[in-house]
């Protein structure tokens, strides 16, 4: 896992946040984007990168399709101070996994970091609410990624197509499909296509 930040205080905080989820993980701190790349080039494969949304090189335009191109089994979480609505669809829109705000507490912080971990798609911030949880409306609650594969299931596409399409890999595609599956309540692929469906999502 890699901490990406320009405040060396900030990237211990997180790391000290991750040490106690599990003492075993590995962490590793980048203060630019491109020694983040650097950084991350060595060794096994990231699994998540925790991503300032402003520090020296980050543009989320480019540096999200990047990092999905070259580690696409990897989550992708932004922290940021920046935690209004506007921003933080902007984020979401970018096709991270999460979202979580400076201002949250160290439990939430730590709680929001376990639940990408554990595979799910969160949204810690002052527009999100400040926790994790479900949409009290059927989709509003998935990401934008989210309803892209949900889009795919509707159209009866397999996970390795709707992983061409995306331009992902499969594994992330079944990543989306059990947390969308988890967020809508419902079992099976072909509910969540008829919801898709009712609800005029295709």
């Amino acid at each position: 896992m890699i901490v990406a930040d320009d405040h060396p205080i900030f990237r211990d905080g997180i790391s000290s946040i991750l040490a106690d989820l599990d003492p075993e993980i590995a962490v590793e701190q980048a203060g630019t984007f491109d020694e983040l790349l650097d950084v991350a080039a060595q060794g096994p494969s990231p699994s998540l990168f925790l991503l300032d949304l402003n520090f020296p090189g980050m543009d989320i335009e480019t540096a999200v399709p990047k990092l999905r191109r070259q580690y696409p089994l990897a989550s992708i979480v932004v922290i940021s101070m920046a935690d209004d609505r506007r921003s933080t669809e902007h984020v979401m829109a970018a096709g991270v996994d999460g979202f979580i705000s400076k201002a949250a507490t160290q439990e939430q912080i730590r709680d929001g970091i376990a639940a990408v971990i554990e595979g799910e798609f969160v949204n810690v911030s002052e527009a999100g609410g400040m926790a994790i949880s479900a949409s009290t409306s059927q989709f509003s609650g998935l990401t934008p990624r989210q309803l892209d594969v949900l889009r795919g299931i509707a159209q009866g596409h397999s996970n390795k197509q709707i992983a061409k399409d995306l331009g992902i890999s499969p594994f992330t595609v079944r990543i989306h499909v059990s947390a969308l599956l988890r967020e809508l309540r419902v079992e099976t692929r072909t509910a969540a296509a008829a919801m898709a469906t009712k609800y005029g999502v295709h």
